[in-house]
């Protein structure tokens, strides 16, 4: 009853979906584009390879988690056909920076009976692999009729959507358990699909993936390339990754007053989504602080206080670029971002308190002191960088202390990889 509802709505909905994409596509034209791949029709060109994985990573920040997946397998099973997808043009412009032409790339449709079986039967995978959270109904229901492994990977439920699940808990149940594996990323997101019904021994705890993040040579040689472009061998750079409406005001604020005193401290400011560039310019044309897009490929003159990061797929260069990094999501009751990005870069991290997306990161990172929490408020920021500014040897220890728990927690991969082995090579 719960899955023949659920079908019912999302037809009911499908035009003021339409009409909220055609609105979004005035912020963000990609999203006007390929809109009949979000119904699984494709032209004659789209030609997926047969009988391979298919991995589905919604948006940026699964792409990014399931990257050293995918380049495991494809070093493991080198003529595996691999298709991607993903639900937003953000996490498209990712899979294309990471994998080029080396994968396929689609948009996942909408979760129709109709358009989910035009799409298997367009890309007929013998293994689906979904990152982190996505519940697809008719997907999985498609893929168990066909015996169509499915598999969730790196899987995290946060604390609203184990909630919100948690009321349709009896109907779920059906659903989750023609799933056929689940790897729960912390025991936490573990107890809450064994509390939605899921069955125990198709779960296993296997880690975060994306404590596996490695910086490679070719990325390093890439920020060296960067920070010369942009004339920041000199000077002191912090950075303010993914960060959010609410967000901006209380960092600019900041820089503002840490200007005083470091003159020629230099912030990246990253949002996290495209469609908040504009208006996020517009905050800092207000600010009166003088500014450099990164689109403009222009390097940093003496006068320049602010980059403003509005390109895709360069977060992790430009975390590269600097000594000092906070997470964005964490001032605001987002639930944060993946601190493990610029802690590759033994970077110390400065984080809000609202951090409920990370609870197991963030607790290892807490218990170790490798993580500066601090409130909404801009004199707590300003503390905070000042301090790490004022203090190598504290910034030292902050960084090298977080990079342990990056180290330490480390296997998540291989642990993956042997057991998605028996469905690959089935």
């Amino acid at each position: 009853m719960l899955h023949l509802f659920y079908t019912i709505l999302s037809y009911i909905i499908q035009p003021f979906i339409l009409l909220m994409m055609w609105n979004r596509g005035r912020k963000q034209p990609a999203y006007r584009h390929r809109l009949a791949e979000r119904y699984a029709y494709y032209d004659n060109d789209q030609q997926p390879v047969e009988n391979g994985v298919l991995v589905h990573a919604a948006s940026v920040g699964e792409v990014i988690a399931a990257t050293p997946l995918i380049k495991a397998i494809q070093e493991k099973y080198p003529t595996l056909p691999i298709t991607v997808t993903t639900v937003t043009p953000t996490g498209s412009a990712q899979v294309h920076s990471a994998f080029g032409n080396s994968v396929s790339h689609f948009y996942l449709p909408y979760d129709l009976p109709d358009a989910m079986t035009r799409f298997l039967d367009f890309v007929k995978p013998k293994l689906i692999i979904v990152i982190e959270t996505e519940l697809w109904p008719n997907l999985i229901h498609k893929a168990h009729t066909r015996d169509i492994a499915f598999v969730i990977a790196n899987a995290r439920l946060s604390p609203r959507s184990a909630k919100r699940y948690g009321w349709i808990k009896s109907g779920l149940a059906k659903i989750l358990n023609k799933i056929d594996l689940i790897m729960a990323q912390d025991a936490v997101s573990a107890e809450r699909y064994l509390n939605l019904g899921f069955h125990q021994q198709n779960l296993v705890n296997t880690g975060n993936l994306k404590f596996d993040l490695e910086i490679n040579n070719e990325l390093r040689n890439q920020v060296e390339l960067t920070r010369k472009e942009l004339n920041l061998q000199q000077r002191p750079v912090w950075i303010t990754g993914s960060t959010h409406e609410g967000e901006e005001k209380i960092l600019l604020e900041a820089h503002k007053q840490l200007l005083t005193r470091w003159h020629d401290l230099v912030l990246i400011l990253v949002p996290r989504h495209p469609e908040r560039f504009a208006s996020v310019e517009d905050l800092l044309i207000k600010s009166e602080l003088n500014y450099t897009k990164r689109t403009d490929k222009v390097a940093l003159d003496a006068n320049s206080q602010v980059l403003l990061g509005d390109t895709m797929g360069e977060m992790m260069t430009l975390y590269g670029l600097a000594q000092i990094a906070f997470v964005g999501g964490s001032l605001v009751k987002h639930g944060g971002h993946n601190p493990l990005e610029p802690i590759a870069f033994e970077l110390p991290v400065i984080s809000g308190v609202h951090t409920f997306n990370f609870p197991e990161v963030f607790a290892k990172l807490r218990y170790v002191k490798g993580v500066i929490e601090i409130k909404s408020e801009v004199e707590d920021l300003v503390q905070a960088v000042d301090f790490l500014l004022e203090n190598p040897n504290a910034c030292q220890a902050i960084s090298q202390a977080g990079f342990s728990v990056l180290q330490e927690n480390q296997g998540a991969l291989k642990r993956h990889m042997a057991l998605l082995a028996p469905y690959i090579e089935k």
